[in-house]
C-alpha cells in the first residue's frame, strides 16, 4: 500500500499589524496559527520592566472576538449561562466578567471574557473574547448549543490591541478624553482617530490597562498613534507571558485545560454565589462537590530556590521525595528578580510555605509553595463613567 503523503501544514495567518512589527525589528514566531512578535529589539526583560513602569502596547488581534445577540439581555444571558459557570444574568450594562467554557465533566474548554453591551439599543448583546487557539472550536461549541432566539456573530473585521501599565490611563485619555475614569472590568464605545472602538478596562498583565477593539483597516494607524507616545513601547509575546505569570494568571493549554476544573485551578472566585447554589451549567455537580469538599489537587504558586527556572512539565516532589504534581508554567520573573512557577500539587501540599523539590535536569532542586500573585495586581477600582 502506498504511503500517504504528509499533510501540508496550514499557512500561518497574520494580524493587520504584521508589517509594523517587521518594520520595528520584531522577531516573529508561530503562535496559535499566526505569525506573532515574540520580542522587539529592546528584548523580553526590558519589555517586561517597561510595562510594569510605563505602558506596553500589545497586538492581541489573534484572539477571537464575537458577540451573542438575542431579543433581550435575560434571554441572551441565560443561553450563555447554560455553558459557563459565571452569573451573566446579573451583569449590569457595560460590566465585564471572566469565566470558563466548560465540558460536561467540568473540565475547561477555554477561558473567556464576557461584557454586557453598554447601550440600551444593543441590550440583548454580549461581547465575548476567547483564546486564539480555541476560537474555532469555541464558536462551533457555542453555536450548536444556543436556542433559536440567540445567535453567535464572529467579528472578523475587528482587531484587538492592549495597552497595559501604570501610564496606560493617562496615555489613552489623551486620545479618548475621560476614558481614565472607566472602571476595571467594564467597557464602553468611544471614538479614536475618528473611528468607533470598543474599550474595556482589562488585560492580562496584572497592571492597569485597556483592551481596544478597532476596525482592522484602522488598526495600523491607531497602533502607530499610540506607539508614538513617549511612555509607550511595543511588547511581544515573551514579556506578555512573563507578566501574566508574575500576576498568577492562567494560560489556557498550560495551567488550565479539559483535565482541570475551575476549582482545581483556584478560579472559584469567578463563580458567583447564585451559580454555585443553583448550578445549571456543565459539570455543576463536580464543581459543587469540589466547592464543598475541596479538590484533590490545587494550582499553586511556586518559588524555586536559586536562579535556575523550573519549566513546564517539571516534576514536583514533596519534601520527602514523593511525586505530588507538575509545573504548568515557569520562568524568570524580572520584577521579582528570580524564578517563579505555577503548577498543580495534591491538596495536602498546597499551603503557602510548604517545602517542595523540583526535578530539574534529573536532580532535585529545593522550592516552596508561594502565595499568588507574585507581583500585586494594580487594577483601577474607581467609579464607572
Amino acid at each position: 500500500m502506498a504511503e500517504r503523503p504528509a499533510a501540508t501544514p496550514e499557512p500561518l495567518k497574520r494580524t493587520p499589524l504584521y508589517d509594523l512589527h517587521v518594520a520595528a525589528g520584531a522577531r516573529m514566531v508561530p503562535f496559535a496559527g499566526y505569525e506573532m512578535p515574540v520580542q522587539y529589539p529592546m528584548g523580553v526583560l526590558k519589555e517586561h520592566l517597561w510595562t510594569r513602569e510605563k505602558a506596553g502596547l500589545f497586538d492581541v488581534a489573534h484572539m477571537g472576538l464575537c458577540f451573542l445577540q438575542g431579543p433581550d439581555h435575560d434571554t441572551t444571558a441565560r443561553a450563555l449561562e447554560s455553558l459557563v459557570p459565571a452569573d451573566i444574568v446579573n451583569l449590569k450594562p457595560a460590566q465585564q466578567r471572566y469565566t470558563q467554557l466548560l465540558a460536561e465533566d467540568g473540565g475547561i474548554l477555554d477561558d473567556l471574557m464576557v461584557t454586557r453591551s453598554p447601550g440600551p439599543v444593543e441590550d440583548g448583546n454580549l461581547v465575548l473574547v476567547v483564546n486564539a487557539a480555541c476560537k474555532d472550536a469555541d464558536y462551533a461549541h457555542i453555536r450548536t448549543r444556543l436556542p433559536d432566539t440567540v445567535k453567535l456573530f464572529v467579528t472578523d473585521r475587528r482587531a484587538l490591541l492592549a495597552l497595559q501599565g501604570p501610564a496606560a490611563a493617562a496615555v489613552l485619555a489623551r486620545h479618548i478624553p475621560g476614558i481614565d475614569q472607566l472602571a476595571f472590568m467594564s467597557g464602553t464605545f468611544a471614538s479614536l482617530l475618528g473611528q468607533t472602538v470598543f474599550v474595556t478596562r482589562s488585560g492580562y498583565t496584572g497592571e492597569d490597562g485597556f483592551e481596544i477593539a478597532v476596525p482592522d483597516t484602522d488598526a495600523p494607524a491607531i497602533w502607530q498613534n499610540l506607539a508614538s507616545e513617549p511612555e509607550v513601547a511595543p511588547i511581544g509575546l515573551g514579556a506578555r507571558d512573563s507578566l501574566r505569570l508574575e500576576a498568577g494568571l492562567c494560560l489556557y493549554g498550560h495551567d488550565i485545560d479539559t483535565s482541570t476544573s475551575p476549582i482545581e485551578a483556584n478560579l472559584q472566585w469567578s463563580i458567583q454565589k447564585r451559580r454555585r447554589a443553583e448550578g445549571g451549567f456543565p459539570g455543576a455537580a463536580r464543581i459543587q462537590r469540589e466547592l464543598a469538599d475541596g479538590p484533590a489537587r490545587k494550582r499553586v504558586g511556586i518559588r524555586p530556590e536559586g536562579r535556575a527556572p523550573a519549566r513546564e512539565g517539571t516534576e514536583i516532589l514533596s519534601a520527602d521525595g514523593e511525586p505530588i504534581g507538575n509545573i504548568t508554567s515557569g520562568g524568570f520573573g524580572p520584577s521579582v528578580n528570580g524564578p517563579v512557577a505555577m503548577g498543580y500539587v495534591s491538596a495536602e501540599h498546597a499551603t503557602p510555605g510548604t517545602r517542595l523539590q523540583l526535578v530539574v535536569r534529573g536532580k532535585p532542586m529545593p522550592a516552596e509553595v508561594a502565595t499568588l500573585p507574585f507581583v500585586s495586581h494594580r487594577y483601577f477600582r474607581g467609579a464607572r463613567s
